[in-house]
């Protein structure tokens, strides 16, 4: 959340960090639900009454044409010729709506509206994430106990770097010493047996994940069966006949499943939950996970297509 200039003879941008993040959760409420009052700041940050009241003036003089006291109900409002001071993304202002304002311990924290989102079925183990993220930030190795959908439960050493969220499940993007390869482990699968101190190797940094490292460029459009593609135009903002995403190759074919994507070269997947067809089906050649992608089919003679070269 960037901070803009205010009107006043003051900017947000020389405030401290305490104080921005007050007046940014000010704008917020005001923005999104309409009103606030002293009694939300209070809660929210545990200040004082007469803090909270210093906060609301400082909003009002940096932007007064976004408030307004209600003094009928001794609110703040939404102002008529409101203009945010604060930039945020939809991807993180719908977060705050759905699940609120973290207060940093087990306390549920209270959607700011009703919100209904998927559940993730079976979230990992807190101490597995835990120990994996710490090991991630060392670059450090971890010896783990895990369970592979195809395979009995077998040891063997990993080099975590990131985590990947699949939209379905949590998983670990990490060099496999037993494999000596890049892969994928699901996070409720691993049992950390200890972390090995010692830094990763060389070829077992991310720079070196050819998968990780490439992108590939998806061009996605209305799926050519539908009667009325403008309406999924503005479903998912296509503006130019075409969606251009670039994303990792070692996400996508998880993407275009969760996506709902038909990948079929000739857009033959019929059922309602695609809505959108890949329009350049062989940037998906060389990707790993490709055969995720709904109705994928691996290219005859790949090599001598042009779009088989990224």
């Amino acid at each position: 959340m960037t901070p803009a200039a205010g009107p006043g003879n003051r900017t947000a941008t020389n405030l401290s960090h305490a104080q921005r993040e007050r007046l940014a959760y000010i704008e917020f409420r005001l923005y999104f639900t309409g009103a606030l009052g002293r009694a939300d700041l209070i809660n929210r940050f545990g200040i004082a009454p007469a803090a909270a009241t210093r906060d609301l003036a400082l909003y009002r003089e940096l932007a007064p044409n976004n408030i307004r006291f209600d003094g009928s109900t001794k609110l703040y409002r939404f102002g008529v010729a409101f203009v945010p001071m604060f930039h945020r993304s939809s991807h993180r202002a719908l977060i705050a709506l759905s699940h609120g304002f973290g207060e940093g311990d087990d306390a549920e924290p209270a959607a700011l509206l009703a919100c209904e989102t998927p559940a993730l079925l079976c979230p990992p183990p807190l101490d597995t994430l835990a120990t994996v993220c710490r090991a991630i930030k060392a670059r450090q190795p971890l010896a783990i106990r895990y369970k592979s959908a195809s395979s009995e439960e077998t040891e063997r050493v990993i080099v975590p770097f990131a985590l990947v969220d699949t939209g379905m499940r949590w998983h670990v993007r990490a060099f496999d010493r037993k494999r000596q390869s890049f892969r994928e482990f699901v996070l409720t699968r691993i049992d950390v047996l200890n972390a090995i101190e010692e830094e990763a190797l060389l070829h077992e940094r991310p720079e070196h994940d050819n998968q990780w490292s490439r992108t590939i460029d998806l061009e996605l459009v209305p799926h050519p069966r539908l009667d009325c593609p403008e309406i999924v135009s503005r479903d998912y903002g296509i503006t130019d006949g075409t969606l251009h995403l670039r994303v990792r190759a070692a996400v996508a074919g998880y993407m275009l499943l969760r996506w709902g994507v038909d990948c079929s070269p000739d857009h033959n997947l019929t059922d309602e939950q695609y809505r959108l067809w890949l329009h350049n089906p062989m940037t998906l050649y060389g990707v790993e996970n490709a055969r995720l992608a709904p109705g994928y089919q691996e290219p005859a003679c790949p090599a001598t297509s042009s779009q088989a070269i990224n």
